[in-house]
């Protein structure tokens, strides 16, 4: 068992790229994470932040198909959710009210996603 686990925590995954959402819903299943989503937009984050009772953590693609996906940072962080970053842009493009957020580069590693997710939802 892995120190640690996701076993019970809902993690929401907010990615527009299908196959990277569908191997993030995999791999986060696998580790005993309830997967909330996939949201590939804007809109269907900001009504999933808005509506699951329970969300321990995110995984949130920074540019959802030509939208930043800040408000739903904002958002996730008002409810105090613990979130990581996924970009293809660099650190240049993010809110200096950002600077502290996980920012994992795509193409990601999986494994270094799954555990980050693991860092951010326990600490």
């Amino acid at each position: 068992m892995l120190e640690r686990s996701l076993e019970g925590c809902h993690i929401l995954v907010v990615e527009d790229e299908y196959m990277l959402a569908d191997e993030l819903n995999m791999e986060l299943s696998v580790l005993g994470a309830t997967v909330l989503g996939p949201a590939g937009t804007l809109e269907d984050a900001i009504h999933l932040i808005a509506s699951e009772v329970r969300i321990d953590g995110a995984i949130l693609d920074v540019n959802l198909g030509g939208q930043w996906a800040f408000p739903a940072a904002d958002a996730l962080t008002h409810r105090q959710v613990p979130f990581l970053f996924t970009t293809g842009y660099d650190q240049s493009v993010m809110p200096s009210r950002f600077a502290d957020i996980v920012l994992c580069e795509k193409p990601i590693n999986i494994m270094q996603i799954t555990e980050a997710v693991r860092y951010i939802v326990h600490n």
